[in-house]
Parts: C-alpha cells; structure tokens; sequence
C-alpha cells in the first residue's frame, strides 16, 4: 500500500501544462509519534517531520499545495498551530509544494542555497521527462545557507546538514540531536530510490549520504526516511549494503563494455529486486537509472 501511495505522488510529476490541475486523489494525512514532541506525517508526498513544543511548531517538508489543509488539520489534531519555521529537504514539488501556501500563513521557508536556485528556475527531470516551472515567489525559501544551520526550539537542538550531489544537489539531513531523531529527506527511501541525475544527485553522493546518517545513528536512533515507514539504523544499513552491491555489479558491467539494453537484459539484481522494486522503480528502470549515474561517474564528460 504505501509503495503505491509513493508512486501516485511521482506519476504527478507530470508536464509543465498539467501540473496546475492536477491534485492529491487523496488528502488523508495518518500521524506517528516519533518521539516526545516529534512526529512523522505520512500523505500523497513525502513524509513530513514535525516538532511542537512552547516554541512553535517546526515542519520539515511540506508535500504538495492541495495536501496543506490535511497537514493543518493534523497539526491541529496535535495541539500544534501553524508552522513557525518549514525546513526543505531538498527541492522536488513532493516536498516543498506546501511552502507557498504556508509561507503565506506566516512560516519561515528554510532551504539549501540549491533548493532556492533550482526552485526559481525552470527544471526539467530527465528521468521521467517532466518539465517543472519556477515556483512563484511566495515559494521560495526566504533563508538559505550552504553547509549547516541549526535551530534551538522546543528543548533540542535540529541540525540540519548538507548532503552534496546524493539524491538531488541540494539535500539535507535533520537531526533532533537530544530526542536522536533523523529525517533523511529522499537520500534514504524504505525501496529502491530515485536519484535525480539531472538535479545533481549521484551514486557516490548517495553512499556519502547515508554514510553520514550512520555516523549520526545508533540503535536507538528513529529514522524518518523520505519515503515509506519509521525506519532504524539496521534498516538504513541494509539500505546502503542495498545500494552498494546492485551499483557495483552494474559498474562491472558497464566496465565490461555491456550497453545498458544488455544489461537491463541480465537482470543483474534480480536477488534484490523482489524486496526493494515498486511501481514507480521498477527492476528495468532502477537498472537503466543506475547505469546511467555509474556510466557518468566513470565518464564524467558523458553527456
């Protein structure tokens, strides 16, 4: 179920023309207490986290436009008002499609430099050859940095740190360093992922990515990945194991000399593919995805 959630919310990553119209086929939000005082909102995008407390309420992502309704009626349902501050994972409509409608409510949009420079430019995403507009201007991040930036607010310390060149190249890690919570935004995702090689994401930034993660987790770490369930520090292990092997085996192949319709062909991770693949990455794309970011790291100057 929540495979298919995930993929109705990429299919809506449709034509510049069409992504006025389009809307949520649902705005239900379900809520999971994380920790004291931290929650993880699960909707039509990607999973929202959530800090309340005397000092306000802090959002991370915010979904699509059409879900903010949902979202308030939920931090109501918390006892929690409208968002204070709204941090950006990073710049993809799933998650940041909401900073409009609340930055308009009064929130402050924090972001990546990156997360602003793509979002007021027009974007196109190769890999499902969508055509994204510039947001309008009440979108845009109003604060940016461009390595960390750190927020003292109901009792903890939320450090967000920045990933280069992982999913997109404007990611951010969150930590609730006293309640040892971490969003991971979309460099970590409970199926295969999708790395966004046309907004800068990499393989090897990805690995980097959750590398960091690890260091940050122990076993009691509660993990909200950016897409799919609450997660642990054994489950983004398997995660990253997950990515390592299946791009090593593509790496080899390609360094064999195998085009990617003969190595899309030999299902070189059909062993994985069971667990990991869904509606959206299904085993034939996470292929030619991966073969694409390896062929561009071996060969930089491959266009």
């Amino acid at each position: 179920m929540i495979r298919r959630l995930v993929a109705l919310c990429f299919a809506m990553l449709a034509p510049a023309a069409a992504i006025a119209q389009l809307q949520p086929p649902d705005t239900t939000i379900r809520t999971e207490q994380v920790a004291p005082g931290i929650y993880m909102l699960i909707g039509q995008g990607g999973n929202i986290g959530v800090s309340t407390g005397p000092d306000g309420t802090f959002l991370i992502d915010d979904q699509y436009a059409p879900m903010t309704p949902a979202v308030l009626a939920a931090l109501h349902e918390l006892g929690a008002g409208t968002p204070r501050f709204v941090l950006n994972t990073h710049w993809h409509g799933d998650h940041t499609g909401g900073n409009e409608n609340l930055g308009k409510a009064g929130a402050l949009i924090v972001a990546h430099d990156q997360v602003r420079a793509r979002m007021s430019t027009n974007q196109f995403i190769s890999f499902v050859q969508t055509a994204t507009p510039a947001s309008p201007p009440a979108a845009l991040p109003v604060v940016t940095f461009s390595d960390t930036v750190t927020f003292y607010l109901n009792g903890d310390e939320i450090h967000g740190s920045y990933a280069p060149h992982a999913h997109t190249d404007g990611d951010v890690i969150v930590q609730f360093r006293k309640a040892n919570v971490i969003h991971a935004g979309d460099v970590f995702f409970r199926f295969y992922p999708f790395i966004d090689i046309s907004s800068g994401g990499s393989v090897s930034g990805l690995l980097a990515a959750v590398d960091g993660i690890l260091g940050m987790a122990d076993e009691k770490t509660r993990i909200i990945p950016g897409h799919g369930p609450l997660a642990t520090r054994a489950d983004l292990m398997e995660y990253r194991q997950m990515l390592a092997v299946t791009s090593d085996r593509i790496r080899a192949l390609i360094k064999a000399g195998k085009t990617v319709e003969e190595v899309v062909a030999a299902a070189p991770n059909a062993d994985y593919d069971k667990k990991w693949a869904w509606t959206f990455i299904t085993p034939e794309r996470y292929t030619q995805m991966m073969y694409e970011l390896v062929a561009k790291e071996l060969s930089p100057d491959r266009s």
